[in-house]
């Protein structure tokens, strides 16, 4: 099989690159590389790499040619700068996701699989984990745009016959991951000593899901989901963000200090008070369902972090100094 993973130099595509490299996949990777390469070396030598924009139509046609499934990932990520660029993220996810839709009709393409996000269902109070039936209230350019492509995956279904999975992600985390996002974040102020700051109260609550479980709930989906479907990944499980910051602190070992600070104006759009999933529907379709303990999450990140960022590799180095001496 031949796959297109757009995005699959970032996070969440690199991981998946892998899994399909492991499973003999023929794979091509769409990639800018503004946000850097996470794929590792061993990996690069067994695919095959475009550097270009899911803007551009011919560079998606080129990419996509003679693939069985296209998985689209490419996205503009983080809240700042998504608040920053609104723009470009709405070009990028509704131009990007015309030009996959063009070239997967056009190579007749088996499905394609498409990263959305839990941030469709906006600000509305949620007394329960989130269906992926109950209203959506997208609030952000981000989130407006991720709904609007599942309303136009919906409609290709209709038209042309192209089956397609939307997966709506709930806060994925794991090894790779940059500090755009909570968890790295407050581990490398955690090891460099500086204060864990957190927007708000901390109260407000997320549900964490591990990349392998969102990785393995990607690849079943997309050999038993038929049709045009949408189906949260989520950990069925939440933490407030206050409780995230002691763990990391408690992990480290670090001294930092806990500050909360006022949320600036361009993330309101963001700025949801309590947020977690159910995944019974995907549960039900493909029998799998992400289980994978925060503790255990938190601790695996802890140690790549230690042997692959600066400032982790600084404080392991640390670390073993204090532990030499006593």
């Amino acid at each position: 099989m031949k796959a297109l993973v757009t995005g699959g130099a970032g996070f969440i595509g690199s991981h998946l690159v892998d899994r399909l490299v492991e499973m003999g996949y023929d794979v091509v990777v769409l990639d800018n590389f503004r946000r850097g390469n996470k794929l590792d070396k061993e990996t690069l030598k067994k695919i095959t790499l475009i550097e270009g924009d899911v803007r551009d139509y011919h560079t998606v046609m080129e990419a996509a040619r003679d693939c069985d499934y296209i998985y689209h990932f490419a996205a503009v990520l983080g809240v700042d700068i998504v608040a920053d660029n609104p723009v470009e993220t709405m070009e990028t996810e509704v131009v990007g996701m015309t030009n996959v839709a063009k070239a997967a009709v056009y190579y007749g393409v088996e499905k394609i699989i498409y990263a959305s996000t839990s941030g469709v269902y906006g600000k509305s109070a949620i007394e329960q984990a989130v269906k992926e039936d109950f209203d959506v209230s997208p609030k952000s350019s981000y989130a407006i745009a991720k709904r609007y492509n599942e309303i136009y995956l919906a409609s290709l279904y209709e038209e042309k016959n192209l089956q397609s999975i939307s997966l709506r992600f709930f806060n994925v985390y794991g090894p790779k991951q940059d500090n755009r996002m909570v968890i790295p974040r407050f581990f490398e102020q955690a090891l460099t000593g500086k204060p864990i700051t957190i927007y708000g109260t901390g109260k407000q609550t997320r549900d964490f899901t591990w990349i392998g479980d969102v990785i393995t709930a990607t690849v079943e989906l997309t050999k038993k989901a038929t049709g045009c479907g949408i189906f949260n990944i989520s950990n069925e499980d939440e933490i407030t963000i206050e409780e995230l910051a002691f763990k990391i602190k408690e992990l480290t070992g670090s001294d930092s200090e806990i500050v909360y600070i006022t949320p600036s104006k361009n993330r309101y759009d963001f700025e949801v008070e309590r947020r977690f999933g159910s995944s019974q529907k995907l549960f039900e379709t493909t029998g799998f369902k992400p289980n994978t303990p925060l503790d255990y999450g938190l601790k695996e990140v802890y140690k790549y972090i230690l042997k692959h960022s600066p400032s982790g590799v600084k404080y392991a180095a640390k670390l073993a100094a204090e532990k030499s001496e006593s």
